[in-house]
This record gives structure tokens, sequence and C-alpha cells, in this order.
């Protein structure tokens, strides 16, 4: 059994979800304790609960410790398998955090999965789900893991109530990426949401951002669709509204820049929020942005060959991330540049 202490590196739930990941694929059994120890309500919560009972499931793992507040868990997988599952968080928990556990090992089951997972959609702390839609999943499909993603209702806090359906197909192997310095910008795309709320508001924060990018001197398209509801049709739960911008190079590099709207905060400060991140990451002339760098070492590390990413910005995450996989399944990193710069990662994937 491989002993993990929670509080290494970021000491976050990131540890918890690349964990039971790995342990699943090596079917390696994990015992992780100091479960998110550097937070200020350290141990389980419950989205991350369910990222490991959804790991767990693919995987017929045993599970120990599983609870609201836990701080140690025993994760043993036995056999992988496919099919069709559903997963609720019962909360307004991240369902992009789930998928980021659930990802990896959908790829590697021998066939196809359908997951159908509810809980939020868009909330701080993590990815928005159109970040995993429009950033994360065509890369993963250049590497040969095909997933297709369907947001069915979006949740927010502190309601959420989002359900998103994903189905993907097995890999036999799947491909290094070898990408440092990104290539010219041809296409910023992107989608603005408001439920609950004044269609006004989707719209002026997506005018916002692109004010914002046009007079910062991106001179490409920028197409931003805007996602409204009929008030007297709209299904979601709750108010709540957001942006995603995707940045697409002549070379298929993808960074994205995102923000989410909050009570008494003005659309057009979303959209302008949503922007100013995206073009810090276009600023940085490298392939990856801070959070799909973090994103990318469990896939480049199963991957068969040497794999390079020039990434924005290291980040804590990314470091952890790197420590923890090194150590579960034995890839091979190595990394040029200080926490906090940008840097270049460079991994020789084991191949599974």
């Amino acid at each position: 059994m491989i002993l993990i202490d929670g509080s290494m590196g970021e000491g976050g739930g990131q540890i918890l979800r690349t964990a039971v990941a790995l342990s699943a694929l090596t079917l390696k059994p994990i015992k992780v304790y100091n479960i998110r120890a550097k937070r200020s309500n350290p141990g389980l919560r419950p989205q991350h609960i369910m990222a490991i009972r959804a790991v767990a499931q693919l995987s017929n793992a045993e599970v120990e410790g599983l609870k609201v507040g836990s701080s140690t868990i025993v994760f043993r997988p036995k056999r992988l398998r496919g099919g069709t599952f559903n997963f609720d968080i019962g909360t307004a928990g991240s369902i992009s955090l789930v998928l980021q556990a659930l990802l990896p090992v959908m790829a590697f089951v021998g066939g196809e999965v359908e997951v159908t997972i509810r809980g939020g959609t868009d909330v701080s702390w993590s990815p928005p789900i159109d970040y995993m839609r429009y950033v994360l999943l065509p890369l993963l499909r250049s590497i040969g893991f095909e997933v297709s993603l369907q947001v069915k209702r979006r949740g927010h806090y502190p309601k959420g109530g989002g359900i998103v359906h994903v189905k993907s197909s097995g890999v036999s192997k799947l491909k290094p990426v070898n990408k440092l310095r990104r290539g010219e910008l041809v296409l910023i795309k992107g989608r603005s949401h408001a439920v609950r709320l004044p269609s006004h508001v989707a719209k002026r924060q997506a005018a916002a951002a692109e004010d914002l990018l046009k007079a910062s001197g991106v001179d490409v398209p920028i197409e931003i669709e805007i996602e409204t509801y009929d008030p007297r049709r709209d299904p979601h739960l709750g108010p709540g509204s957001g942006i995603v911008l995707c940045a697409i190079t002549e070379d298929e590099c993808r960074l994205g820049g995102d923000s989410l709207g909050a009570r008494g905060k003005p659309a057009e400060k979303v959209g302008r929020e949503a922007a100013s991140k995206l073009l810090e990451e276009l600023k940085s002339g490298m392939a990856f942005d801070r959070h799909m760098g973090d994103m990318l070492i469990p896939y480049i590390a199963l991957a068969e060959g040497r794999s390079r990413l020039g990434i924005s910005q290291l980040t804590m995450h990314t470091w952890t991330s790197i420590k923890l996989t090194e150590m579960i399944i034995g890839a091979r990193f190595s990394v040029q540049g200080n926490i906090g710069e940008k840097c270049t990662v460079e991994c020789w994937g084991v191949g599974l």
C-alpha cells in the first residue's frame, strides 16, 4: 500500500483526486492521510466523497473512511469496468473537479463509459464546465481520448442542481504532447451565460470582455456565444452567471480565461476579469495556461513516450501533481522554472 500525505505541496483536494485516479489505473491500493490539511475546513467535503465514490465504481474499489470531515481514507481498487453511471454530489460541489478524477480512469476501462453527474457547473475555486468543454476536451481528443460533454442544466452556488452528461470511448494508448510555445492567435471563442437573471447580464459580460480584448490589441475574430433563458421556462434552481474565453492558435493550442458572476458584482466586471486572465496567459507566449498545465500531468505520465509542455506559470498545484504522479506510477519528470514563473515540464510516460 502506498502512503500519501495529503498535506504535501498545495495540501488540498487535488491530491485526493489525482491519487485515487492513479490508484485505480494501476490497481495499487493507497492510504491518504492529512486530507486537505491546509484548508480552513480540513477533511473530506461532499464533492471529494463523490469523486472517490465515482472512481471506486469504475474500479470496483473498497474504500474506508468515506464520510464528511474524514482526514484519512484507504482505497483498494480491484478491476476496471465501463458502463453507465449516475452520480449526485448532493450540493453545489464542482462537477468539473469530479471529472478531473474520473476522466483519466474513463480513458482506460477498455470500452465506452457514460456518466451523468449532478452538482455545480459554475462554482468558485474550480474550473467552469465550459473550460472543460472548450479547453480540456479538445486537447484530450488530440492525444487519442474521445470525450463528449453535454451540459443539460447549469448549477450555481448555493443550490446546485446542474446536470452534465459525459460519454467516452476507451484508448489503447495516449499520445505524448509536445508543445512549448504557442503559435499565432487565430480565434477567440467563448460562452457567456446567465440563468434566472435578465438576458442583458450575459450580453454585457460578453461585450465587456470583447471591448477589453480589442482595446488590448487583439485583432482576430472574437466569437462569444450568449446563453440565456426565457424566465417562464428557465429550468435552473438558482440565479448565476459567468463567462469562459478560449484562445485558439494556429497550431491548435488552447488557453483559457474565465470569471464568475456574484451578487453585487457588475456584469462588466465579470467580462473584464475573464478577458484580463486570458490576456495574461497569452502574454507568456507558452502553449498552455496554468490550469491546463496542472490538469495534463496525469495524462502525459500515462502516455507513451516523451512529452514536453510549455506552461504559462508553474503553480503549486502542478508541482504537487508531478510529485504525486511520480510516487504512484513511476513516470519521470524534469521541470525547468520556479513556482510562479513560466516553465517547461518534460515527462517520460509509462505507456499504460
